[in-house]
């Protein structure tokens, strides 16, 4: 499983919320156009005013490939680089297993994630 993040900074809170609103339509086209997306979501951050926080979850490398070369994509990038304000992305990739629910019996599953290393790897 791959996991994107990202943070995308905008000058104003008005160019975040505009982005947000200008992204919706290609974030509902990548999920449901593009094969291996499981989530694709934009988000404004309601800690930092002038940022969207990205979440992306794909099957696997290939299709997150596949996504690079997807009109979807140049779409977004169009979208994000003509909504206005828009100053900076930072982002990771991630590459994961599905260790399954984070809580069982209504208490964290810490043997799901025993052996990720130290919390500063994760």
């Amino acid at each position: 499983m791959i996991i994107v993040t990202a943070t995308l900074s905008f000058e104003t809170e008005a160019d975040r919320d505009n982005a947000v609103a200008q992204t919706a339509a290609v974030q509902k086209a990548t999920r449901d156009e593009e094969d291996g997306c499981l989530a694709y979501c934009f988000g404004a951050d309601p800690v930092e005013p002038t940022h969207v926080q990205v979440y992306e979850l794909w099957t696997d490398p290939d299709n997150l490939a596949k996504h690079f070369d997807h009109p979807n994509y140049a779409k977004m990038v169009e979208v994000l680089h003509h909504c206005g304000g828009f100053v900076k992305s930072e982002n990771r990739l991630y590459a994961a297993d599905d260790r399954g629910p984070v809580y069982a019996d209504g208490r964290f599953r810490s043997e799901a994630v025993a052996d990720a290393g130290p919390a500063g790897g994760i």
